[in-house]
């Protein structure tokens, strides 16, 4: 069948496509959800023959999404907010809301997503307030403990209690000062030239880029590191070195410097939403996590 027929489709058939698409595991869909394997497995051949799509697929030891199962779960969850508000209480008003909202984030979530969902929320909410702090490398205590109440991350956190949504994508580029220096002509040209990168402390961590390069063979010679995307610019004005960073930074901290592709393909760079699960049906939150999806969205 190549449509889905909505009266097959129930809250816990979607429930159960979200679950699998977040965590990348039957295994650990199964725990969200209080079901057994046997049961995650069985929804998801009744989703299968709904939609005419293999929606998940063997992957190294794990499974991966199809783009049509990313798809699917986004708008799942959209409906499922719609079945959570309708057995909500009513009265929620975004006018009446006043909180201080907690995200953390890297420089470029920051730059590129929070300057236009502040005056999106601040609109229609003038009570709410933001406050943000530093993701780092973030671990799910950061969520579970209140230390937050939204991530914006590359890298969500594992974990049965924290929910993530995917809200874009970007991609790597080389960045450099095209005062000093041309960009890289090809990757002989890449690897004879020194470079800067992000290794973040507490837990101390590379960049998802560097750890896919260092894993391909591909050896740079690093000149210096430094905690966040924030200190890059200073070091690379005025010298001959390069940093491989995402490429929506040109936009933000990294503004004005040269900036090309990288010398061979990298992997894409997904960007997630994470929350924790004890927020995730409050009325408010909802209301503010859906602001900040259709901001992405914009993008």
């Amino acid at each position: 069948m190549n449509g889905i027929d909505a009266l097959d489709l129930d809250g816990h058939l979607l429930a159960l496509l979200v679950a699998v698409h977040d965590t990348g595991s039957v295994t650990r869909a199964a725990e969200r959800l209080g079901l057994s394997q046997s049961a995650v497995s069985h929804g998801l051949d009744r989703l299968r023959a709904l939609t005419g799509d293999a929606l998940f697929v063997r992957s190294g030891r794990g499974i991966a999404a199809t783009p049509r199962a990313a798809e699917l779960a986004g708008r799942a969850e959209a409906l499922l907010d719609g079945l959570r508000g309708f057995a909500a209480a009513p009265g929620f008003e975004p006018a009446r809301l006043a909180a201080c909202v907690t995200v953390a984030a890297n420089d470029l979530q920051r730059d590129l997503l929070l300057p236009a969902w502040l005056r999106r929320v601040r609109s229609a909410a003038p009570g709410v307030t933001l406050r943000v702090i530093p993701s780092g490398a973030p671990r799910a205590e950061l969520l579970r403990d209140g230390g937050c109440d939204l991530l914006l991350t590359p890298r969500p956190p594992e974990a049965g209690d924290i929910v993530h949504r995917r809200l874009f994508e970007d991609r790597h580029a080389v960045f450099f000062d095209a005062a000093v220096r041309p960009p890289p002509a090809d990757m002989a040209d890449y690897l004879r030239s020194e470079h800067v990168s992000v290794q973040y402390e507490q837990p101390r961590r590379a960049l998802e880029i560097d750890d896919w390069l260092a894993a391909q063979g591909v050896a740079r010679r690093l000149v210096a590191t430094v905690p966040g995307f924030a200190g890059v610019a200073a070091l690379l004005h005025g010298g001959p070195w390069l940093a491989t960073m995402p490429s929506r930074l040109a936009g933000g901290v990294l503004r004005g410097l040269g900036c090309a592709p990288v010398p061979r393909p990298t992997p894409p760079l997904p960007m997630y939403l994470a929350w924790h699960t004890r927020q995730h049906a409050d009325p408010a939150m909802q209301w503010l996590r859906g602001q900040l999806m259709e901001v992405a969205a914009a993008l």
